[in-house]
């Protein structure tokens, strides 16, 4: 990550549209060899916030999340065929029952480790798996924010505010 981006930070994303253009704030500061992880509870935005990042690097193809498909890559229309393509990962499907070591050994069998240096990796539910993958990582938290009156959990489910909060994290502390 370049340093137009701090190292920590949180904001208060009102709609998708905001969350989009803060994933391509994120997006314009990635660099090749970049792991994100992205965590958050269903529905938090974390697919809206790779097509933001998607956007910022200026990458080609429909980004949508790859539940059932574990990984897709989109290739760079900038920088010619040296820039940077974004791997998207979603590993929610494998979660269920998984042990670890299972999980190393899917995110193993994609090979995304090859790619590394040409790439930037975005994971959705990633934490603790992706993070083997890059000595340093930008985990970044999805939360819904409860909107003032909410009555149930329906109301924050359907709420469109999000607090993404993102911080540098060295494998090595």
């Amino acid at each position: 990550m370049n340093l137009s981006v701090p190292l920590h930070g949180s904001r208060v994303c009102a709609t998708p549209a905001e969350t989009q253009a803060f994933g391509r704030l994120l997006g314009a500061a990635a660099q090749p060899g970049d792991v994100i992880v992205l965590d958050g509870p269903l529905g938090a935005g974390k697919t809206t916030l790779t097509q933001g990042i998607a956007a910022g690097m200026g990458v080609s193809g429909r980004v949508t999340s790859p539940t059932f498909v574990l990984a897709r890559q989109h290739q760079s229309q900038v920088g010619g065929p040296c820039g940077p393509s974004l791997i998207h990962v979603d590993l929610y499907r494998l979660l269920d029952g998984a042990t670890s070591a299972d999980l190393l050994g899917e995110l193993d069998a994609l090979d995304l480790d090859t790619e590394l240096d040409r790439a930037v990796v975005v994971a959705e539910w990633g934490g603790g798996v992706v993070d083997h993958l890059a000595q340093r990582y930008l985990l970044v938290t999805l939360e819904r924010e409860t909107p003032p009156g909410s009555a149930s959990i329906d109301d924050v489910f359907d709420a469109d505010a999000r607090v993404i909060t993102w911080r540098t994290v060295d494998a090595a502390d």
